[in-house]
């Protein structure tokens, strides 16, 4: 029947294009609530096209934020019941003077796709809709499906947990399939298996009661600006090891699989740093894969303060500020590396500067979906007799909040199973998605569908179910 379907699925490809095009015109991003009415269309269609296509119980879940999509279909008794996971949210497309075309007019160029969200994540999330919709109109699909399409993934997800807790009911799976989390490699087939975690840390620095005359005050008095540059150089060392005591302390160690998957999947290092124009940096001991995806990082994503605007003033800011996010290896607690990193910031504040944090969220750990997984061991056949390659293992760099929350609220392991490519400048000007991606994941889902249908669904839920438990007592 797979194969059926995934033709039947190619055929229809270039409708399905048609499709793909109308979801990237509509601007839902998910930061800004002047998009609010982008967000809304996007919701719409895909409900519209998931109650025509056969998908039942089709509504929207409330968590206090961005509502999820969530739809059902139930006509395979005794086996197994999939929780597909994508994400209809968008990053903001500025800088827009830097896009060739506009963000949200898709346009085919050299066979791929550019628009914001065309590769994260709109591109793999039809393809799993598609898919689970041909299955429907074919007769039925080898697995039970509900749908989890999420509206925040973008802002990290801050709602998740109250929808979870409010809507239980709607969520009850063996395991879950993800539409994001794309591949590691344009060249050799990959699964993920993990991903980095996630916290944040906002802070200002204050040196004065008020903003001084740089010639009254200057060099007798502490300037902001100059404080908070110093405490954020103290991130690390000279190397680019990170230089925060006991910030790694929980982190897992490196073994010899891990090392490994990371090798096969090495970088040319001249043309990954050549490529954007940047020079090495991070543990020197680590290699370029290792640092990327399996140790905690500490990025400044933003730091202002004093006068910014047009010409010159001659102004000593009493005043600066910093977002920080730091990704989490394996086995780190967001909680705990939050307070390490805030308690080296006020030990080593100046005396008589003050630091004022605002609430940052509670973060997601890293994930890693166990070897010996049945979801594993489905994909890996399927992209074995798709690429006549044994696919590698990889974990990526980024965080998908949904994993780790979903493990330990729900207790059900995650397989990410997107068709993103690595080079498609996701977050950036000119995000693409390649048209052969497309017609490879409409062979590849109704494939996976099929070999994780014959996986009893205990066997999907046994470790992860247990461990959720323990967590809750």
């Amino acid at each position: 029947m797979s194969d059926v379907v995934a033709e039947r699925l190619v055929a229809r490809k270039d409708e399905i294009l048609d499709r793909l095009l109308a979801l990237l015109r509509m601007p839902s991003v998910s930061t800004d609530p002047a998009y609010v009415a982008g967000m809304k269309a996007t919701r719409d269609l895909l409900m519209a096209r998931m109650t025509e296509g056969g998908v039942q119980d089709v509504r929207l879940l409330d968590g206090g934020g961005h509502p999820a999509i969530t739809g059902s279909w139930n006509g395979a008794p005794g086996r197994p019941t999939l929780l597909i996971y994508g994400h209809y949210d968008v990053q903001p497309p500025d800088p827009l003077e830097l896009w060739t075309t506009p963000p949200f007019e898709p346009t085919i160029r050299d066979g791929r796709i550019y628009a914001r969200g065309a590769s994260d994540v709109k591109g793999s999330t039809l393809i799993a809709v598609e898919t689970v919709i041909e299955f429907i109109q074919a007769g039925g699909c080898p697995v039970n499906i509900r749908f989890f399409l999420e509206g925040e993934e973008e802002t990290g997800s801050p709602s998740i947990r109250t929808l979870i807790e409010r809507h239980r009911d709607a969520l009850v799976a063996d395991a879950v399939l993800s539409a994001d989390g794309g591949r590691a490699s344009t060249v050799l087939p990959t699964i993920n298996v993990g991903s980095r975690g996630l916290t944040a840390l906002r802070f200002s620095v204050r040196t004065a009661a008020k903003d001084l005359h740089s010639g009254r005050f200057g060099a007798a008095v502490r300037n902001a600006n100059h404080e908070l540059a110093r405490l954020i150089a103290g991130f690390h060392d000279e190397a680019g090891r990170i230089a925060v005591p006991g910030l790694m302390d929980d982190l897992d160690p490196i073994g010899p699989r891990e090392r490994a998957d990371a090798a096969a999947l090495a970088v040319d290092e001249a043309e990954f740093y050549g490529a954007i124009g940047a020079r090495a940096w991070g543990d020197p001991d680590r290699t370029v894969q290792e640092r990327l995806t399996l140790l905690p990082s500490i990025e400044v994503n933003g730091m202002w303060g004093g006068y910014t605007g047009a010409g010159n003033k001659t102004v000593l800011p009493c005043e600066a500020h910093a977002k920080v996010t730091i990704r989490l290896g394996p086995g780190q607690d967001p909680a705990r590396v939050q307070k390490v990193l805030r308690d080296h910031l006020v030990a080593r504040a100046a005396p008589g500067v003050r630091i004022a944090f605002e609430e940052s969220g509670p973060g997601s750990p890293a994930f890693t979906l166990r070897d010996g997984h049945p979801l594993l061991a489905a994909a890996e056949d399927v992209l074995r007799g798709m690429t006549n390659q044994a696919p590698v293992r990889a974990r990526i760099g980024g965080t998908l909040p949904i994993t780790a929350i979903f493990q330990e609220m729900l207790g059900l392991d995650t397989l990410m199973f997107g068709f993103a490519m690595p080079d498609e400048d996701i977050h950036a000007p000119n995000e693409f998605f390649r048209l052969s991606s497309l017609e490879e994941g409409l062979r590849a889902w109704p494939a996976l569908l099929s070999e994780i249908g014959k996986v009893a669904p205990a066997a999907l839920r046994s470790q992860a179910a247990s461990a959720c438990v323990k967590t809750s007592q």
